[in-house]
């Protein structure tokens, strides 16, 4: 069995010319093999800030825009492929991510793939509590050590 995953695009928010959800979705499935994963269910919803914005403020009680959001569910059932874990959602803004590409002096494409991994860790029970990845900055947290270490496996990989 493989992974699900299920893309789906903010109401009235218009993706770039670059957006292929065929190699997002091969890139995912690549990550999820990679780290081990079977049998999940990933819901990715792409966004803008201000919808981000609002999750985060009726989520996380923080009243800003972020790059990124993932809600874990858990949840097991089966149906006729066989039976699936819920892994959950994420919530990637498409308009920060070439902020952080800047601030991070990184493509956008690389960026793209570090918070795609990012937020399939967090789904599958990773944290890295108040440590980020800053730039020029080596991580020290395994989350984030980890998640770099899967980066680099993926340098190649072209989603933009």
């Amino acid at each position: 069995m493989a992974n699900r995953i299920l893309i789906s695009i903010q109401e009235d928010f218009t993706v770039p010319d670059w957006f292929n959800e065929e190699k997002i979705t091969s890139y995912v499935q690549s990550v999820l093999e990679k780290l081990g994963y079977d049998g999940e269910e990933i819901s990715l919803l792409f966004c803008n800030d201000e919808y981000i914005h609002e999750l985060n403020k009726n989520y996380r009680d923080i009243d800003s825009a972020t790059d990124i959001l993932s809600f874990e569910n858990g949840e097991e059932y089966k149906d006729d492929e066989g039976e699936w874990l819920s892994a959950g959602d994420i919530a990637l803004s498409l308009e920060t991510l070439p902020k952080n590409a800047d601030y991070f002096k990184v493509s956008e494409n690389e960026e793209l793939k570090r918070l795609l991994i990012h937020g399939i860790l967090h789904l599958n029970g990773y944290d890295h509590g108040e440590e980020h990845i800053e730039s020029g900055l080596a991580p020290t947290d395994e989350m984030l050590v980890l998640q770099e270490k899967i980066l680099s496996d993926f340098g190649e990989v072209k989603l933009i």
